[in-house]
């Protein structure tokens, strides 16, 4: 299992680089989508971790959550941070919810979302 969660972990961290050079580069849209990205894999890697099982084929950060046993020693700050996200996975890829996530995505939107995936990701790492 070991091997697997270094892979959950390195892609999490790619994802998070990649959310920070789509911050730079303007490209707001694909922040959010990496940020679920960068939050989806690491969940992935407490999961393999903890349940020494393979992680559960789920784009739901909720569910991904449940499943790990996370949910109840999340604080609320670090829950409604999987409720900003959630969305941004799917959203993302659809023409009709593209051009409205890209009018609410914002740069400070998306430097609180990089800060709040950060923090997530961080708290989860230490876990591990």
């Amino acid at each position: 299992m070991d091997d697997k969660v270094k892979y959950w972990l390195e892609l999490s961290d790619y994802d998070f680089e990649t959310a920070e050079a789509m911050l730079s580069s303007g490209r707001y849209l694909y922040v959010g989508f990496m940020c679920h990205q960068t939050v989806e894999k690491i969940l992935k890697a407490y999961f393999t971790k903890v349940k020494k099982e393979t992680a559960p084929f789920t784009h739901s950060l909720s569910n991904l959550v449940g499943k790990a046993d996370l949910w109840d020693n999340f604080s609320e700050e670090q829950k409604e941070t999987i409720d900003l996200l959630e969305p941004l996975n799917i959203e993302t890829r659809y023409p009709t919810y593209k051009e409205r996530l890209l009018k609410s995505l914002t740069k400070e939107k998306c430097e609180v979302l990089i800060s709040k995936t950060n923090d997530l990701r961080t708290w989860i790492k230490m876990k591990l």
